[in-house]
Parts: structure tokens; sequence; C-alpha cells
């Protein structure tokens, strides 16, 4: 057997991939050694989903070769590369909600008798779990399981199919800070017993703690290939977007005035009638920004949409500067100065089959100075309203009269933003607004939200990042299954590590005065759903 550091499990040559006349990949070198850690890196759109879809078998490259150790391939099939030994965690987990545990390892696996031989299959996940340590329990149904027991599972369908190249698509992005730890030990172990691990993340204190090389990629090229400690914050930044970042926010003190936003005692029913929002209460104040933190899927969305007037809560009250707009529609909330960055841009903040215009004129086109004689849209002014936001936020776009569609991802955040803030509102209910952006947009973004709380405005900040959370934010509400945790008033005086407790269940006064004083956190270990009691 060759040495770790010698041995390829996979070396891509040349990779080049194009989708309807843009270059996805231009000539792209990769490879990956035995018992290391690859990191890719890149903004939105530099190639790195398409590069990876290439290697697991989901495209076809047009030019490029494929040799998966020492043997030239060529993936016809996400099958193949499974069959050679590739496996791709996605962000979204590709698992059967209705199944248990055991029963989703097994699905898909060549060979199996009619009758499948479930003692055997357990025991082998069993043995997989502690050679790994990937802890879950395998006779529970996956719906009943936490986002981070539900990544173990889809990191234990591909140990289980003897992968040798493990892909992991952004692993960190819904995990706590303890479930982070964890899955960094997994990793640690699978490079021990000489696997390969290709880690995509836009977290780049995560990048510099887990890789061992690293790779950047910018608009579908390849930058550089560096080693690890020859890496910092700053200069991949510079890589990615080809100019010198800024990390440090400059946050303001600012003294927070009256209420604004005021939420009491709100429980909201989701989509599918079940409570997703169980009594809880928060006050938003003037020139405040009040970090939502939890992890996604707690009812923060449904939170949300009942501040902004899209979802009539079943009881408790909302006021907005003391007045009761709960069961009004979202017109009433908007003239009462809320704003609304919903965290999918896509499906509810922006049509993208319509034009810049017109996405510029969604929820205002009623407004007298979008009206002629208070019946006919003035087209005249939305556009010239329009060129001057577009120029003012730095929108990129092909021309006002162009599909919204036609904009990358951070340009159609810019435009929401562009919508939502030129008003001066009240109140800014902001969810996941940095999601998906490249580290330049991020920064436009947090500004943006800066200035505006500066202004006076008071506002929800809502993000699965709890970097984000925790330096943007003056105050920190924390949400578990729909129900307050607790609200921590000095965002410096809280460690992560305690966040990530309250962030799984653990009450804010369930913490020592001590625990409180010294950061440390409360005697007892991040609940669990399930215990595994003898399985077979």
């Amino acid at each position: 057997m060759k040495s770790r550091n010698d041995r390829y499990l996979a070396v891509m040559k040349g990779i080049e991939k194009s989708f309807v006349g843009v270059n996805a990949n231009e000539g792209i070198d990769f490879d990956l050694r035995s018992g290391e850690v690859h990191t890719l890196l890149g903004e939105n759109g530099a190639g790195k989903s398409t590069l990876m879809n290439i290697l697991s078998g989901l495209y076809t490259p047009e030019n490029g070769s494929i040799t998966i150790d020492g043997e030239k391939k060529t993936f016809k099939s996400p099958r193949d590369a499974i069959d050679s030994g590739i496996g791709m965690v996605h962000q979204h987990f590709m698992l059967v909600p209705t199944q248990t545990v055991w029963e989703n390892v097994a699905l898909g696996l060549k060979g199996l008798p009619f009758v499948l031989r479930k003692r055997e299959i357990i025991s082998n996940v069993l043995a997989i779990q502690d050679r790994y340590g990937i802890h879950v329990d395998p006779l529970a149904p996956i719906w009943q399981l936490s986002i981070g027991e539900q990544q173990r599972v889809a990191i234990l369908k591909m140990l289980y199919r003897k992968a040798d190249i493990l892909i992991l698509d952004e692993p960190t992005a819904v995990l706590i800070p303890q479930e982070t730890r964890a899955l960094f030990a997994t990793i640690r172990q699978m490079v021990a017993e000489e696997h390969g691990v290709i880690f995509i993340s836009h977290k780049l204190d995560e990048v510099l703690d887990i890789s061992d090389r690293i790779t950047i990629l910018r608009k579908g090229r390849k930058v550089a290939t560096i080693p690890v400690e020859n890496a910092t914050k700053e200069s991949l930044a510079e890589m990615m977007v080809g100019r010198k970042v800024v990390f440090q926010i400059d946050k303001t003190l600012q003294n927070p005035g009256r209420v604004v936003l005021e939420a009491k005692d709100l429980t909201v029913r989701g989509p599918r009638g079940r409570i997703s929002v169980n009594g809880f209460s928060i006050e938003v104040r003037q020139r405040e920004i009040l970090g939502l933190a939890g992890v996604s899927g707690n009812g923060q969305e449904e939170l949300c949409d009942s501040l902004a007037g899209l979802r009539k809560p079943e009881v408790g009250s909302i006021l907005i500067d003391g007045v009761p707009l709960e069961g009004e529609p979202a017109r009433t909330f908007q003239r009462r100065g809320v704003s609304y960055i919903p965290a999918d841009r896509l499906g509810t903040g922006l049509v993208t089959g319509m034009n810049i215009r017109e996405n510029i004129a969604l929820r205002k086109f009623w407004r007298k100075e979008f009206t002629r004689f208070h019946i006919f849209v003035h087209w005249e002014n939305i556009a010239g309203r329009t060129g001057q936001l577009v120029e003012r936020y730095g929108v990129l776009n092909p021309g006002l009269g162009y599909p919204a569609r036609m904009l990358s991802g951070g340009n159609l955040q810019k435009l929401m933003l562009a919508r939502e803030l030129s008003d001066d509102p009240r109140a800014v209910i902001a969810v996941q607004p940095t999601w998906g952006l490249d580290v330049s947009a991020t920064q436009f973004v947090r500004e943006t939200l800066l200035e505006q709380r500066d202004r006076g405005a008071a506002i929800l900040l809502v993000s699965d990042d709890l970097e984000e959370i925790l330096s943007m934010s003056d105050r920190v509400a924390v949400i578990h299954n729909g129900r307050l945790m607790g609200l921590v008033e000095n965002p410096d005086r809280v460690t992560e590590e305690q966040m990530g407790l309250m962030m799984a269940g653990t009450r804010l006064d369930e913490f020592s005065p001590q625990d409180h004083e010294s950061g440390k956190s409360p005697g007892k270990a991040v609940p669990e759903n399930h215990e595994i009691q003898d399985p077979l």
C-alpha cells in the first residue's frame, strides 16, 4: 500500500462543464489524497457544486478525466460513483422520514434478500457507530430525529456502503456548536483510517480548523490549492472574491429606545396544523438588533410570518408602537412601518419571472407615488425609483426590464433589501439575510442592517449562523421547539457552548450564576431524542 500522502483516491483533470452557454467549470484540476480533508472553497456560482456533482455522478463533464484510486472512470449515474467508493452527503439530507434509521441505511443496497435481515443490518450499523463515534438509535424513525442526528444517518449510509471518499456539502450549516465538534471528531477518525473527505463550507474558521489542503475556485476557475498552514481567513477571502475583505463588524453602541415590535404569548400553527410557536413573547426596541437564535425548523418561520401579517396567530397579540395588529392583513403591517425580508427570497420575497421594476413595485404599487388617479400603475415613476435604488444598493443587472431570475443570489438579496429598506421602516424582520451569500455580499447586507439600526429601526435578526447572531445583535433570544429558552441581555457574556445548549433545549434559567460569570455550561449534556437500548 502507498503511504498516506502519496496515495491519490481521486484525481480530476481539466474538468469542463457549461450550462446554457455559462461556463460553470473551466479546466479545473482537483485531487484528493488518502487520509486527508481537502476543502473546496468559493463564492456562490464559483463552480464548487458542479465539480462535486460531476465527481458524484450527477453530471457528466464535457471535457476532462476522472481517476479513482489509479483507475480511469466514466460515471453515468450516482450508482456508478457509489460503486467506486464515492459518497456525497448533501446539505438537504436524502432520507425517508417515515422509515427508521436502519431502514434508511439499507435502502438501495445491492443484493438485499426479499426478506431483510434486520438483526444483521442493525448489528453492522452499531459496529460502524462504535468505530466512528456516530451514535443514533437504529430503531428511531427519521422524522423524530434532530437535524444533527439526521446528518449522522446520512454519513452512516455512506460508510455502510464502504465509501472511501466522502463529500460533505455545507455539513455544519444547521448544526449547533456541540454537533459541529462531534462531526469533526468523526471526520478526524475517518481520516485516521485513510478515508478521504472533501469538505465544502463558507465558514472560514471551520475550514482552517478541519482542513489539510484548500482549493479555491472563482468564477468557474481554479485559483489555487494551498496547505492549510499557509492560509488565513483574510488570504482565503481575498482569493475567493479577488480583493481584500474586512471581517470586523463596525458596530457602534446605541441606547435603545421604546418598544416598537412586541409579541405577547404568541401561539401559531404551521402549515400542517401543528403548533409551531407556543406562548412566545419578545420585545424589539428602537436602535436595537434583537437576534433570534435556534436550529432551523423550531418555529422561526411561522413566528416571523405572523409578525409580518402573513400568518394569523391562534392565540396572543402583536403590537406595533403599542397598536395591536394581530389578525390584520399584511398591508396594514406594512403601512405601520414593518418590512419583511423572508428566508425564501425566490419563493416568497421576489417573483423571479417578473422584471426588476415590477419586483420593486411589489408591496408598494398601491401607494400614491406609484399610481395615476389611484387606479393605474405609474410605471414611469416606478422606473425612476427603481433606477435610484439599484444604483444605491449596487444591484448588478442587465437592465431594469429583465426578469429577476437573471440576477445572482447576492444581487437578488440586494434587490429585496432595496425594496424593503428604502422607506426607512419602523421595524425590520430579517430572516437568514446572508444565507447562501458570498463574503462580499454578506458584508454588504450586515452593514445595511446596522445602518438601519443606527437610523432608529427595531430589527429582529433570525439566523442559523451563530457567529452572525452574536456579532450583530444587541440582545439575543433563543427559540427551541417554538418556545423561548431565554433572553441574553449581553451577547459578549455568553459562550457558543451555552448558546448551543439553549438551542438544544436547555433554558437560560438552568444556568447557575457561576455559569453566567465564567462562561461555563451547566452540568448536563446536550439533550438527545433517543437512547439506544439493545435494539437487537
